[in-house]
């Protein structure tokens, strides 16, 4: 039975770990907090007192909130000094390319394999195993674990040989969500004033001209103008779209629209959205735009 320890037990992290349960994997796991990992030992994992102990299995995910968090774990510390040798570290989480990039550089140092593996998928994708898996690394890492992202995803796609480079196109992506986003509200704004039903426009337009899930999705959210529970909070979009201007910063790339929806996440969370799903910035047009 192959082993894997899951580190970072959230929304995403859970049905992550209880997929490669069903799927026979002998899973240990690690969270900050206890709660899930006894649901977890419950199915059938194996608790690991420390996150040094959670390498021992020698095939590690992480999926962890942010830069900060990622380093204090495992950069910052000496867990990878204990990690066996010809270990092999996934990171499914939103970083920094910067974050990679160190990530990759202080793994080596280790003789540990890293490997950036972000996913796009919202948490019902998460849980049917049916998550996009955006891999970037050395290609025999890569190999080498593609059974696990063949559990938890539909599909997995190389984007080069370095980390980073899996994390440029994660981030762009959600980037581009966001944008998305925001048109949509826009969008469904203009339609309520017109007299047009929002949630017919939107069903009309995903499934022509704008086919696949951000838009059916994210659109039947902003037409019903419902955002809990949250699949992906309004603070991560907020982060990464930080990502994105940073990233465009360093490269002297000019986002106008990323400027728009700086001040749409920050009005968001003024506003107590914080903790609401990411397209409730669609609200910030109809606060605007006045009542409807």
């Amino acid at each position: 039975m192959p082993r894997i320890s899951v580190i970072g037990l959230g929304a995403m992290g859970r049905p992550i770990a209880h997929n490669l349960l069903g799927a026979g994997y002998e899973v240990t796991v690690w969270n900050r907090s206890p709660r899930p990992v006894e649901e977890l030992v419950a199915a059938g994992a194996t608790a690991a007192p420390t996150l040094a102990e959670a390498f021992a299995t020698g095939t590690v995910i992480s999926m962890v909130s942010n830069d900060e968090v990622f380093a204090q774990l495992f950069l910052d510390s000496d867990v990878l000094a204990h990690a066996p040798a010809d270990s092999v570290h996934i990171n499914m989480a939103t970083v920094s390319t910067e974050l990679a990039r160190r990530a990759a550089a202080v793994h080596a140092e280790h003789g540990v394999g890293y490997l950036s593996a972000p996913v796009f998928g919202r948490v019902a994708a998460a849980e049917a195993g049916r998550l996009t898996v955006i891999v970037g690394g050395p290609a025999a890492l890569r190999e080498r674990v593609q059974p696990v992202f063949d559990v938890i995803g539909a599909s997995s796609w190389p984007m080069g040989e370095r980390a980073e480079q899996a994390s440029i196109v994660k981030i762009l992506g959600n980037y581009l969500i966001a944008c998305a986003i925001q048109s949509m509200g826009e969008a469904v704004s203009l339609a309520e004033r017109s007299g047009v039903d929002a949630a017919e426009l939107i069903t009309l337009l995903s499934s022509t001209l704008f086919q696949g899930p951000a838009y059916a999705s994210y659109g039947a959210l902003i037409a019903a103008h419902e955002y809990t529970p949250a699949g992906f909070t309004t603070t991560l979009g907020r982060k990464d779209l930080h990502l994105a201007l940073d990233v465009a910063e360093r490269t002297g790339v000019t986002l106008p629209v990323g400027e728009v929806l700086r001040r749409a996440f920050d009005q968001a969370i003024a506003d107590g959205r914080a903790d609401e799903d990411w397209a409730s910035i669609a609200e910030q047009q109809q606060s605007a735009t006045g009542p409807r």
